[in-house]
């Protein structure tokens, strides 16, 4: 077991699962176009996590062909992907198309009533429904813009057209053949000289129509005529049809355009004290292909060395790390300071103490900082043996917990613990070495062979958080990343 598999916080609001009932046929609302000169209707879905009233904000992904069919579908597939851990949540806009020839078509063909009126329905977009959606929603700008078949190809043309209006576009079997490559044509003129602003655009097309959709020129194109400013993905699927291959082309395209996104970036140690010419290792636990860093306190760029699932680290540093997105609103940066101040030196003894547990004190009361325990009594006492658990305390919140005593180290080296849940610290020998605060933090120590005055004090004020404090690792185990609990003939009491 890992630091980062203990279960320091169990907080309902924050584990998500994949059953949550998210309303898929959406919010009905609707505005009056004047460029379009007709009431148009959407559904609005928003993140099930959304409260009114809060403060928020979202990107929105405009969906075309918001028929329930696709309402339904596509929220479902972003919601797993949220769920999963691959992107943020998100307001979902389902766009009800009349008349999809007049909507979707840049050109007029006669075999095709109505078409050729994308530059006004673009014109929608831009001009009424997003300024809309953002003033009536918690909407935070970034715009994707999904795309099937017809309106696949309206996607490219939208891209070529107001290369900046969206952050994203996803294209799913694009119909880019429309009027002998009509867009096509627009993009391979028009591409480099766009001004994109680390613009996303993922295709999906289906191995068997590739040529026959012209997905294969659009690549072509793109390969060509693509600035660095746009990054670019085409996933090619077989065995699919062009209805079915909307689930994994949508899956696919949302994990592309968010590329890099994480929710947190788990380390460990995550701060501490060290030897100078000692090397330590950091242990990172999710994806390292997105995730830079440096050693000298500055901000990780795309040339800075890529983490590894272990790095070795030489003596003191102030490790940075950054997780570099295709949304750069979601790059993340966690700094970890590593000292060299000198740890006390330990007892030699543990005379007047007895092995197999701590001295734990619980005190009752609602505190909005740690409280005066002095001029209090403790409203029950006791010993962490085998027995201890902080869910069996009287309380489920509002208490504060003690646990003191001497810690015996067997070995002499790099010792890393781990303190999470509400609000907490962790002394050794009266030096702060952890402080969480409704997460779960690890720190680095170096120890000497004896015994070592250790302290946890812990304010519960939330019931949903769990105390988690036993875990640790010494020297001898700690190559292998494989934490255990505290022995308890290592804690020692006082008679």
């Amino acid at each position: 077991m890992s630091f980062i598999t203990t279960g320091s916080l169990n907080n309902s609001a924050t584990a998500q699962g994949t059953d949550v009932n998210i309303r898929e046929h959406g919010l009905p609302d609707s505005l009056h176009s004047s460029i379009l000169n007709q009431e148009r209707q959407f559904k609005v879905i928003l993140p099930p996590g959304y409260k009114p009233g809060s403060a928020e904000k979202y990107d929105v992904m405009y969906v075309l062909d918001g028929s329930d069919w696709n309402t339904g579908t596509i929220a479902q597939v972003q919601h797993f992907v949220e769920d999963q851990g691959f992107m943020p949540p998100t307001i979902i806009v389902s766009i009800v198309e009349p008349d999809r020839n007049a909507d979707l078509a840049p050109t007029h063909l006669d075999t095709w009533k109505n078409s050729g009126g994308a530059d006004k329905f673009l014109g929608f977009l831009k001009n009424e429904l997003i300024p809309y959606i953002n003033k009536q929603y918690p909407s935070n700008g970034d715009n994707t813009l999904w795309g099937h078949s017809l309106s696949g190809m309206f996607v490219l043309y939208a891209l070529v057209t107001e290369p900046t209006l969206f952050k994203s576009f996803i294209a799913i079997d694009p119909s880019v053949w429309w009027d002998n490559n009509y867009v096509l044509k627009m993009a391979a003129a028009k591409l480099s000289t766009l001004p994109f602003q680390n613009t996303t655009f993922f295709i999906a097309g289906r191995e068997s129509d590739l040529n026959s959709m012209k997905i294969d020129t659009l690549e072509t194109i793109l390969k060509n005529n693509a600035p660095a400013s746009l990054k670019w993905k085409l996933d090619v699927y077989s065995g699919e049809t062009h209805g079915s291959v909307k689930f994994k082309g949508t899956y696919d395209g949302l994990k592309f355009i968010y590329e890099g996104y994480i929710k947190n970036m788990l380390f460990s140690p995550m701060n501490g004290i060290v030897i100078k010419d000692k090397p330590f290792k950091l242990s990172y636990y999710e994806d390292t292909t997105r995730i830079h860093y440096t050693v000298d306190g500055t901000v990780p760029t795309r040339n800075s060395p890529k983490i590894q699932q272990a790095t070795t680290i030489n003596g003191p540093a102030m490790v940075t790390y950054k997780a570099l997105t295709n949304r750069s609103r979601y790059d993340r940066i966690t700094t970890g300071l590593f000292t060299d101040e000198k740890m006390p030196k330990p007892l030699s003894n543990a005379k007047h103490w007895q092995h197999g547990g701590f001295n734990y004190a619980y005190y009752e009361g609602t505190w909005d900082k740690w409280p005066d325990l002095t001029k209090l009594k403790p409203a029950k006492t006791g010993i962490t043996d085998n027995d201890f658990d902080p869910d069996k305390l009287p309380r489920k919140n509002h208490y504060a917990l003690v646990i003191d005593g001497l810690l015996e180290t067997k070995e002499e080296g790099y010792y890393i613990f781990g303190v999470g849940g509400d609000k907490g610290k962790l002394f050794i020998d009266n030096k702060l070495v952890i402080t969480c605060d409704g997460d779960y933090k690890t720190s680095i120590v170096p120890l000497s062979k004896g015994f070592y005055p250790f302290r946890i004090e812990y304010l519960h004020q939330h019931e949903e958080y769990k105390l988690d404090w036993q875990q640790y690792l010494t020297p001898g185990i700690m190559e292998s990343q494989n934490t255990i609990l505290i022995p308890a003939n290592l804690e020692y009491n006082k008679k």
